[in-house]
């Protein structure tokens, strides 16, 4: 295999296996190249991340050692998508009733997607997850796309219990925005007791449901390592139940009948 071609393969491999430590015998026998050889490479790969911003390559010295790929973003890049971001949200036309801002579009759209979970791995990237969790529904393809870019499994909390999923745990916990009651299930065998979690959802009012997803993580003595929310509402920042998380947008007004939306950066640029 010429280096050109192995460069292109061990790109995709770590592009594919983040966070996995790696050892160079590994790539020496896949690739049937010598180990300096090898050890080339990772130099030119990581050098190639680090100009794009996309993250680097760190070796881990010792027999147990080896190389893994930290995925990361530039602030000039989070601060290009985020005001992308913000230009589609500003358009009138998703005002919805009752002040909410229609986005399921966005969280639906593959390179928006995309985009926003790489943000938010980085936002994380010292952070040791286990497992990203989110509440259903639309949380879900944010979640998705954060647990691809740091390789880890997705957990879905639920409303209700479903038969396919065995025993569960359930709470009760009170909406921020609506006080209502209502109730979180998750199967018992979903998450292993003591695991370090990373909790992510669409929009943030008050913050009721993501307090009701700490609370559940408790019952599974889970240990909550960060929180990120799409979008966060200005106008509940009083009352929030959370104050310890990161948004990538803020929603600063919307007026229903001036027909306009003013939507800010989130705290993720503080």
């Amino acid at each position: 295999m010429k280096r050109s071609e192995r460069l292109v393969a061990m790109t995709h491999y770590f592009l594919n296996n983040p966070k996995t430590l790696s050892s160079l015998p590994y790539f020496v026998e896949e690739y049937q190249a010598a180990k300096s050889s090898i050890s080339e490479d990772i130099d030119i790969i990581d050098n190639m991340f680090r100009q794009m911003g996309i993250g680097e390559l760190k070796t881990v010295a010792g027999a147990a050692g080896g190389v893994q790929y930290i995925p990361d973003i530039s602030n000039d890049q989070a601060t290009t998508i985020v005001e992308h971001l913000i230009s589609q949200l500003e358009d009138p036309s998703r005002i919805l009733p009752g002040g909410y801002v229609y986005m399921s579009d966005l969280l639906g759209h593959p390179t928006y997607i995309r985009e926003i979970g790489q943000v938010f791995a980085s936002a994380f990237e010292h952070s040791e997850i286990d497992y990203v969790v989110t509440v259903a529904t639309k949380g879900i393809p944010l979640a998705y796309a954060v647990a691809q870019v740091i390789g880890v499994p997705v957990v879905i909390i639920r409303r209700d219990p479903k038969v396919t999923e065995g025993s569960t745990v359930s709470i009760n916990y009170v909406s921020g925005s609506s006080r209502k009651i209502q109730t979180m299930v998750l199967a018992k065998r979903s998450i292993e007791e003591g695991s370090n979690v990373l909790i992510v959802d669409d929009f943030m009012k008050a913050g009721g449901t993501i307090q009701g997803m700490k609370s559940l993580m408790h019952e599974f003595n889970a240990n909550v390592k960060g929180i990120g929310v799409l979008a966060e509402a200005e106008d509940e920042e009083e009352d929030r139940k959370v104050q310890d998380y990161i948004s990538l947008i803020r929603v600063m007004e919307v007026d229903e009948i001036q027909q306009t939306i003013k939507v800010e950066k989130g705290n993720y640029f503080n």
